[in-house]
């Protein structure tokens, strides 16, 4: 008697479980707990909590590999913000990328990752339109800085630097409005000057100068 009741008890907790998972309010929205799988399998999509069709809490995010799901993202749903911290992950688990979503645009600061290795491959900053702002940097293995870019609402704007893993100073461009715009320079392996000139508008202007071991031996106008 006491294993039947056991059974029964512990069929209707399953039961009442299982009918929490994916539910609507009174309104139509999604409401408590919510799993969903890829079509016509039994392979997670996602899972995560909504709260009268808002999410909330920590979302899960699966790739159907192999017939398995593995994870390729979580959100944090802020509180009250539309906002999320979020996190892409390779298929080996390996942490990609993070930074913060507001919907489907990139917000704030986000870094990305080099690909054997937890250091930092790309760190960039985006406004609150989704568009690039502030400096982006591209780092060697090595950690040290390969390119120094300013954005100003998604175009390059100021001074752009490129770096030998030597920390050579290779290439020093100037850029408005997304276009290069003033004196550009070129390095040599050793950080000598090569070449020297002017753009505008995304073109050459003016006299480019050349140079070797530091001495100038041809000009082009332009």
């Amino acid at each position: 008697m006491k294993a039947i009741l056991f059974i029964a008890t512990l069929f209707f907790a399953v039961s009442t479980s299982a009918q929490t998972i994916n539910q609507f309010d009174e309104n139509g929205e999604r409401h408590g707990v919510w799993r969903k799988h890829f079509d016509n399998t039994n392979i997670l999509r996602y899972e995560g909590e909504f709260n009268h069709g808002k999410e909330v809490g920590l979302f899960k995010f699966y790739q159907n590999i192999g017939k398995k799901a593995v994870l390729a993202a979580t959100k944090e749903f802020l509180e009250d913000s539309g906002k999320a911290n979020v996190k892409f992950f390779a298929s080996t688990g390996k942490l990609i990328s993070e930074g913060q979503m507001n919907g489907k645009l990139y917000i704030g600061a986000w870094k990305f990752y080099q690909k054997d290795s937890d250091e930092l491959l790309i760190l960039e900053h985006y406004n609150e339109e989704g568009n690039l702002d502030g400096d982006r940097f591209v780092y060697y293995k090595n950690g040290e800085t390969a390119e120094k870019q300013h954005y100003e609402n998604g175009k390059l704007d100021g001074e752009s630097l490129w770096y030998s893993e030597d920390k050579v100073l290779i290439k020093q461009m100037m850029y408005v409005g997304g276009k290069l715009d003033g004196l550009s320079k070129f390095y040599g392996p050793e950080g000598k000057l090569i070449i020297e000139g002017t753009y505008k508008d995304d073109k050459k202007v003016g006299v480019w100068e050349y140079f070797e071991n530091g001495d100038l031996v041809e000009e082009k106008s332009h």
